[in-house]
């Protein structure tokens, strides 16, 4: 582009009221060049204070301090929330469960126990659910539901090394679809994940604390 043509692209951007550096990043000329060509074109007061508000520093720093603010008070929450909880005992974390269950776990069978998230904390309690009532984790079945594009090997050496479950006790279903296809993310990246106990009379027992709950609610 000629100098020229550079010179009357630099104006009419300073006519929309464009700071130096703005022009700068589309007019590629020398500062001392372009002040000389914009000295008769100043910004008012009103539209530098635009342009100083709305700097992309100055929107990050103000960013980072409302960032800042909220972690301040979410701290402070937690803080409150540590000291309500407090540590939970094996009858809370029963009922914990079983409410857990009522809401998420499978019920077509009687014969199994089975609870499926993606979240590796909520399966982890569940592990310490299934200890506290009993169930043998050695008899455990742990079925990974994965897209075909992600990594099989990676995810097994995962949830087995999270889990402590020996990764013979593990199942894949494999789906279509690949993960790289879904637009919407979700999850952890290590697929879904089934804890299955297959024991009838566990199964009825959860059945029957389930009965217990409804009715007592009712």
């Amino acid at each position: 582009m000629a100098l020229r043509e550079l010179k009357e692209k630099a104006l009419k951007m300073r006519k929309q009221g464009m700071s130096y550096s703005q022009i700068r990043a589309e007019v590629k000329v020398s500062k001392s060049t372009l002040s000389l060509w914009l000295r008769d074109l100043p910004l008012s007061n009103a539209r530098i204070r635009e342009l100083r508000d709305f700097s992309a520093v100055r929107i990050e720093k103000c960013r980072n301090t409302k960032a800042e603010k909220k972690q301040s008070r979410l701290n402070t929450v937690y803080k409150k929330v540590s000291g309500d909880i407090g540590k939970l005992s094996n009858r809370e974390i029963f009922l914990c469960g079983l409410f857990l269950y009522w809401g998420e776990g499978s019920k077509t069978n009687r014969y199994s126990v089975e609870i499926t998230n993606t979240d590796p904390a909520m399966i982890k309690f569940t592990l310490l659910w299934f200890k506290i009532i009993g169930v043998d984790r050695r008899r455990l079945v742990v079925r990974l539901k994965i897209y075909k594009d992600m990594n099989r090997f990676k995810i097994l050496k995962y949830w087995s090394k999270s889990l402590n479950i020996n990764q013979s006790q593990f199942r894949f279903h494999i789906k279509k679809s690949n993960q790289s296809d879904i637009t919407y993310k979700s999850g952890f990246g290590y697929g879904t994940c089934s804890i299955v106990y297959w024991n009838r009379d566990k199964g009825e027992y959860i059945a029957q604390c389930l009965g217990y709950l409804k009715n007592y609610f009712l």
